[in-house]
């Protein structure tokens, strides 16, 4: 999402040198900066929790996840994102991986959009209440061993997936 005019007097951005908007008229330096997501990482009995996608994505499964609202701490967006997908109350257990949604292994895939960036942060979690059920984005929800996995409908999922077959958190 590149922008063309500054947001404090209205003249044309221009990229400098180090790729940053910068105005031509008052040097304002426009700062563009990846939006925070997190992702949930639920296991039960060797098996790991997704949900399938609606919209876009449809049929895929992914592993519960979202966006950080502004003001809201990655903590609090962890256990919102969960709730509205899965209707399960949690608690953040470990701060599992960070990953940058951007560059390769994504480069190429359906969603991938160099101007929409994100970091993802990753959480094991554990369940303290609520009652599973799909919701928000996602029509579906399930454990999955590696066995069953269905199609993941993101490439860094998959990677964080991988990771945890490797390490033996999921069977």
């Amino acid at each position: 999402m590149r922008y063309s005019y500054c947001p404090k007097c209205g003249g044309s951005l221009r990229l400098n040198e180090n790729k940053r908007l910068v105005c031509s008229v008052c040097g304002f330096v426009f700062y563009q900066n990846p939006s925070a997501s997190v992702a949930m990482i639920l296991i039960r009995n060797g098996k790991v929790l997704l949900g399938r996608k609606r919209g876009r994505y449809s049929g895929q499964w992914c592993l519960p996840c979202g966006f950080v609202e502004w003001g809201e701490d990655v903590y609090e967006a962890a256990k919102r994102e969960m709730l509205e997908e899965t209707g399960l109350h949690i608690e953040l257990t470990t701060l599992y991986t960070v990953t940058s949604l951007y560059g390769e292994p994504y480069i190429g895939t359906e969603w991938y959009n160099p101007e929409q960036q994100s970091v993802m942060i990753w959480f094991l979690a554990k369940e303290t209440g609520g009652e599973l059920r799909a919701g928000d984005d996602i029509d579906q929800v399930g454990y999955f061993s590696c066995e069953e996995l269905p199609r993941i409908a993101f490439p860094v999922h998959e990677i964080v997936i991988r990771k945890l077959l490797e390490e033996q958190l999921i069977n």
